[in-house]
């Protein structure tokens, strides 16, 4: 297999000049005239070397090395950098951050072509698997959870969801909850705090690899994978990277058989982006008054964005027992949609969950709530096959 060098440059001279030599050496090349396009390549195309300048104007070859070792899809692959800096301070610099040879410009043809034979030799070979990952991903069953306002528990609906599928269909199942600033998974599931999510839509979208998204998933003792969002309110403003959003809905359906987005409140445009590509959204509602008529404006909603009603499922979440609570019947005829189901209000159990800190499914399976997710969930799992 022909070997693919990708150079990054900002000057036009070197990349035609090193560019020629390496095709009569019989490599294929990629070249780019800057860091970000470098960076951009390099996580699309996964060559097997890179040759980096250090000295560009809008990103230095450090910060390109740094952000490639930084990415699970890019951290193995040798980078030899090259320069017209001969201070020892700058070399020492370049293998800091992670490159693994470096050149002083200008260099002599054969000299370059010695070290990149040295470098490609050293190289681990890809696996079959690696060599066929960008070809060979699968696709997901995505399923959206979302309510119309917040408060109303999408994120104990989506967590028990995605657990109660895990249980009936034995699959790999990735709950994945896409509210940075207003996480709430990992307290209630007792996982250290994550970044993961923060990384991926703060960074470039080409960074949102298979490999990134993969490596920020944890697996939770009820053996659901889970992308959890951050606390922090200020990273609420992340909401805006929508094109960051599709790239990472995009890998976690090549990560999972089942994906269930917690979509939180709302229907910002990254939400809209989302639920155009979900084969099932599940809405999440009260039975009040207020709950009944906002989610029927998000129906409306829906609507106007041509959603297929019959991918529509809407769960009536009851959590406290009141005789305030609307019937479902009544509920329904005012939504002007079927309600799936309305789940039992039992405060307790979910009490007993958040003490274990686990889904309620798991903490007690034959609870009539842990019942209803996994009627919901073989609904699911039926559909997903006819599919």
């Amino acid at each position: 297999m022909t070997e693919k060098i990708l150079v990054i440059d900002d000057d036009l001279d070197t990349l035609r000049l090193v560019g020629l030599m390496l095709q009569r050496q019989s490599y294929q090349v990629s070249a780019a005239s800057n860091g970000s396009q470098g960076l951009t390549k390099a996580f699309e195309e996964r060559p097997d070397l890179i040759l980096l300048d250090v000295m560009m104007p809008d990103m230095d070859g450090y910060e390109v090395t740094r952000r490639l070792r930084k990415n699970p899809a890019t951290a193995s692959i040798p980078i030899l950098m090259f320069t017209a800096k001969t201070q020892l301070d700058d070399k020492v610099t370049g293998f800091e951050v992670g490159a693994d040879d470096y050149l002083t410009k200008p260099t002599h043809p054969t000299e370059l072509l010695s070290h990149v034979k040295a470098l490609l030799a050293r190289a681990t070979p890809k696996s079959a698997e690696e060599m066929t990952t960008l070809t060979r991903e699968k696709n997901g069953y995505l399923i959206g959870v979302i309510s119309a306002r917040a408060g109303v528990g999408v994120s104990t609906v989506a967590v028990n969801l995605g657990a109660a599928i895990h249980a009936q269909s034995k699959s790999d199942v990735i709950v994945a909850e896409l509210t940075p600033g207003l996480g709430t998974t990992c307290l209630d599931l007792g996982l250290p705090p994550q970044t993961g999510l923060t990384d991926i839509l703060g960074g470039a979208t080409a960074e949102a690899t298979r490999e990134k998204v993969g490596a920020s998933l944890v697996e939770h003792k009820s053996g659901v994978k889970v992308l959890a969002a951050s606390e922090n309110p200020r990273d609420v403003d992340l909401g805006a990277r929508v094109e960051n959003f599709t790239a990472l809905a995009a890998r976690l359906v090549s990560l999972g058989r089942y994906v269930v987005l917690d979509l939180g409140s709302g229907l910002p445009s990254y939400s809209q982006k989302l639920l155009a590509v979900c084969v099932e959204r599940v809405i999440v509602m009260e039975g009040t008054a207020n709950s009944i008529r906002h989610t029927k404006m998000l129906l409306d909603d829906f609507q106007s964005l041509k959603m297929d009603p019959k991918t529509i499922s809407i769960v009536l979440n009851n959590r406290q027992r009141s005789e305030a609570q609307v019937p479902w019947k009544k509920a329904q005829e005012e939504l002007g949609h079927p309600i799936l189901t309305a789940l039992t209000p039992v405060p307790e159990l979910f009490l007993q969950a958040a003490r274990l800190q686990t889904p309620a499914v798991v903490a007690q399976p034959s609870n009539m709530v842990a019942q209803q997710f996994i009627k919901i969930a073989d609904g699911i799992i039926e559909r997903e096959k006819a599919q």
